[in-house]
């Protein structure tokens, strides 16, 4: 039981702490533009990047809460999400350095070696991470136990079957992300054209607060589509790296296991 809250509490914790970093990211990165784009006046030349990246000087919310900085923290909270996932997939492929098993094109492997290759594998994973140690201690593990190099085969494509599935529901989160942020924009886009409307309804309207309103509508969206866009392209870089620890672990295990291995006739 221990050892389960041992693997939670670092599983989440790592996720808890680059989420932290990323909400602080985020705090630092609004300060930063709100000092940069501080002058109020349009003719500056920071004027417009202001409002269309803050919406800095926004008529219709209390500033810094704004359409533009909840995308940003959005967009800095899936990409702590992917930082946790791309430290995962780099921690796993450093698995193939370990050299589990025999690499050379000469050594067979006999059912007495698998004793001591389990032994050295089976404290280097756990329920969440250890895609090749865990495949090699399940392969030896059948072996032993139905002395069938067939089997080990079923088991290892089945094993690799619930590790991709597993790979993919890590990225739910990160998917949801890329979702929030065009809904926001949307949202602020709704929220720009209701605000001139409302403008226009009262009769001879201010056309320079009439523009800055209607202005809202659309830079909430240019600037959601565009986090939206990088978030989908970083996801995709990440989870393809974790996608490829999964074959080459399942390869890996493939050479230099399971092909490696002689069954005596007499002994099954």
């Amino acid at each position: 039981m221990e050892g389960r809250l041992e693997r939670y509490r670092r599983f989440y914790g790592a996720r808890a702490t680059f989420a932290g970093v990323a909400v602080l990211a985020w705090v630092g990165t609004v300060l930063l533009l709100s000092l940069v784009f501080s002058n109020p006046s349009p003719a500056s030349a920071t004027y417009r990047i202001g409002v269309l990246l803050l919406d800095r000087w926004t008529t219709l919310f209390p500033y810094p809460i704004t359409i533009q900085n909840i995308e940003h923290l959005v967009f800095f909270l899936g990409l702590g999400e992917l930082a946790a996932r791309w430290v995962a997939a780099r921690r796993e492929l450093a698995f193939a350095a370990e050299h589990f098993l025999p690499e050379d094109p000469h050594t067979v492997l006999e059912a007495a070696d698998l004793g001591p290759i389990r032994r050295r594998v089976m404290d280097r994973f756990d329920a969440e991470d250890g895609f090749m140690p865990s495949l090699i201690d399940l392969c030896v593990l059948q072996f032993q136990a139905s002395r069938s190099v067939d089997q080990m085969v079923s088991v290892l494509n089945s094993s690799l079957e619930l590790i991709a599935h597993r790979v993919d529901l890590r990225y739910q989160l990160s998917r949801y992300y890329s979702w929030l942020i065009p809904t926001i924009g949307f949202i602020g886009t709704v929220a720009g054209i209701a605000a001139t409307l409302t403008i226009v309804a009262k009769g001879n309207p201010d056309m320079a607060a009439l523009a800055s309103t209607l202005a809202v509508a659309f830079d909430t969206t240019i600037v959601a589509l565009f986090e939206s866009a990088v978030l989908v392209l970083i996801m995709n870089v990440v989870q393809g790296r974790e996608e490829r620890a999964v074959n080459l672990a399942g390869s890996y295990v493939l050479r230099n296991l399971i092909n490696r291995l002689h069954v005596d006739p007499s002994a099954t």
